[in-house]
């Protein structure tokens, strides 16, 4: 096993497969690597309703997928970080390979 193996959290790691294992939450964070979206706009982007995409942005701010900024009265999510859009993009990458 390399050292990065040793030295990670396998259980994590395996939480934020499976949460980027359901669709819905999938758009949702594909809809937030475009920059910061309110849940209204991220609501009609994946075709989904407010309560749903509020339900789906909770789990991944708990796994630091996503972060919200509150500006007045709306909170607009975004990729945690350049980590999770690269790694969203590798994954694409990836599945678009040929075998």
């Amino acid at each position: 096993m390399t050292s990065v193996a040793q030295d990670i959290d396998v259980n994590l790691v395996a939480e934020t497969f499976k949460l980027l294992g359901d669709p819905t939450r999938l758009r949702i964070l594909l809809a937030c690597l475009d920059g910061p979206r309110s849940v209204g706009e991220i609501a009609a982007a994946v075709g989904a309703s407010q309560s749903l995409v509020s339900h789906h942005l909770r789990l991944l701010r708990g796994a630091r997928l996503v972060k919200g900024t509150r500006d007045a009265r709306q909170v607009f999510y975004q990729a945690a970080d350049q980590h999770v859009r690269h790694m969203i993009q590798d994954v694409i990458e990836h599945s678009a390979e040929e075998p």
